[in-house]
């Protein structure tokens, strides 16, 4: 009891001592060496700490340590009392902000839902009276901490910090957190890519032609379009970094803005038979073949004029020939089981055709030689007769049925082949005219535009010729909706990105750049003292 008392002795002399606070050290050292004692001398200390930090410069040091230990308490209340006061360090103090963001920064580390609040809304109040300086905290642990410091600064950024609306959120201040951003793109796994790009899309870059010209430049520095790969041991690290990169430059693709470079690297180096065929050989093919498959055809649509078109255009045809199985040599021929249509690897390769060949029409190499011509047009009607024999199944599955029975998940799948089938026809129709028409203009099935952005993207639509009216292709769909997302082998690519569908815990420890530490920190504090 007399320890309180002594504590609230030391408040009142400095609270009375006006100009002359300064002279009074003996006291606030007092109320320092309180964190030492009992639980409510622990939470007096905290917030008299902070009142009257700004007086003793001095003792700046051995005060924030001592409000650091507080913070690191055994009794959760005396620790969330701390992290409330902390911010009170940062007013009328230059040059603190930015220690109290770092170690706020690490805080974000606490599991407990009303700490880690807290740790949220001190955060937000010391960004409210330096942001740059706030902020600069944040980008230490960024740049210098553990995977899951990382992850927790990221997140708050892109979910917490955009909130706080243009008062606090400055042009200048959004500049400075552009130029971070733009330094930690430098080394950064998948996940910290995906959360980089989507801040960055939070900026003013989101909103500008030139913004997006700068995004789209981003992304394909990180895709690394010029490397050198080997075309027969293509590694699927490479495939995965290309297919993340590309999905982040999708959205910002334009009539202004081309996608050429992109679309050249796929025709060029990951379309040749001889390495698309060597393409995710150790996972599941089909399914890393269709989401590359995608993305080139979404970027097919903003492709400029082609150098070298025969052969590029040769490639997609090639590759496209792979998904157009030859027509059986009778009706009645059953020493083979009937192929299987894979509808959504072929919508996007027939897309792409058809997209690439409207500005190229003289350099289709088929039109003008008449064996692949007659081959081609072979693979056409057979690929036309297995789609329309499926779409009048989906069709009479779906039909009759109310709004709300087609909001189900079975039927939704079905309405989404639908669609993929629809488009197959509808490109097959152009490309079977003699010579290739390209009358209709077709939306990919999975795509929606709205104020250039991209939505939902859907299941794989294959067909065998054994469903009944779509319920055995449904359910195929919906199986491969539950399937992993494939994450690469370490090595030099999934040290900087893997694959943003995996598990946390699949995060790799950093290669960092022998210049300024990172990685994980064995041995250290939880938060560091000043």
């Amino acid at each position: 009891m007399d320890n309180i008392e002594h504590l609230y002795k030391c408040y009142e002399i400095l609270s009375e001592a006006g100009d002359r606070i300064s002279e009074h050290v003996k006291e606030y050292k007092d109320i320092i060496e309180a964190v030492k004692g009992s639980s409510k001398e622990k939470r007096l200390a905290s917030q008299f700490i902070g009142k009257f930090f700004k007086y003793f410069p001095d003792l700046a040091e051995t005060a924030i340590d001592a409000q650091l230990d507080l913070c690191e308490d055994d009794d959760m209340q005396i620790r969330r009392q701390a992290i409330k006061d902390l911010p009170k360090l940062c007013q009328d103090t230059v040059g603190i902000t930015s220690k109290v963001g770092d170690t706020l920064a690490q805080l974000l580390l606490l599991d407990d839902p009303l700490e880690l609040q807290q740790v949220n809304n001190s955060l937000q109040t010391i960004i409210k009276m330096d942001a740059k300086g706030a902020l600069s905290g944040i980008f230490i642990q960024i740049s210098s901490g553990d995977e899951t410091t990382r992850e927790r600064c990221f997140k708050f950024i892109a979910t917490k910090l955009f909130a706080m609306g243009p008062t606090v959120i400055t042009k200048e201040v959004e500049e400075f957190i552009i130029d971070e951003i733009k330094k930690i793109l430098q080394d950064v796994t998948a996940d910290e890519f995906h959360l980089c790009m989507n801040i960055l899309g939070s900026t003013k870059l989101g909103n500008t032609i030139i913004g997006h010209a700068e995004l789209v430049a981003l992304a394909k520095e990180q895709a690394e379009l010029n490397a050198h790969i080997d075309a027969i041991t293509i590694e699927d690290e490479i495939v995965e970094r290309f297919i993340q990169c590309a999905t982040h430059a999708i959205p910002y693709f334009s009539n202004t803005i081309k996608s050429t470079d992109f679309v050249v690297y796929v025709c060029d180096k990951l379309l040749p038979l001889g390495t698309w065929n060597m393409i995710a050989t150790s996972v599941t093919q089909d399914q890393v073949q269709l989401r590359l498959l995608k993305v080139f055809a979404e970027m097919c649509t903003y492709c400029d004029v082609l150098d070298n078109a025969t052969q590029r255009l040769d490639n997609v045809y090639q590759v496209l020939r792979e998904y157009m199985p030859l027509p059986q040599l009778s009706d009645d021929d059953v020493s083979s089981p009937p192929p299987s249509f894979q509808f959504s690897h072929a919508e996007c390769l027939l897309y792409a055709l058809h997209t690439l060949g409207k500005k190229h029409s003289d350099n289709l190499s088929f039109v003008h030689d008449a064996e692949k011509l007659k081959d081609f047009r072979s693979r056409l009607q057979y690929l036309a007769r297995g789609t329309q024999g499926y779409i009048k199944k989906l069709e009479e599955a779906v039909k009759g049925k109310t709004t709300e029975e087609l909001k189900s998940e079975e039927n939704q799948l079905k309405l989404t082949a639908l669609k993929t089938t629809s488009n197959i026809s509808t490109l097959i129709r152009d490309l079977f005219h003699s010579p290739p028409s390209f009358r209709h203009d077709v939306q990919l099935s999975w795509v929606t535009r709205k104020n250039n952005k991209i939505g939902k993207r859907h299941a794989i639509i294959t067909y065998d010729g054994k469903s009944e009216n779509g319920r055995d292709e449904e359910k195929k769909s919906r199986n491969s909706l539950d399937q992993k997302i494939y994450s690469p082998p370490s090595g030099k690519y999934s040290a900087k990105v893997q694959n943003y569908g995996s598990a946390s815990g699949n995060n790799r420890a950093r290669s960092r750049n022998n210049s300024g530490g990172g990685g994980y920190q064995k041995n250290r504090r939880n938060f560091k003292k000043y």
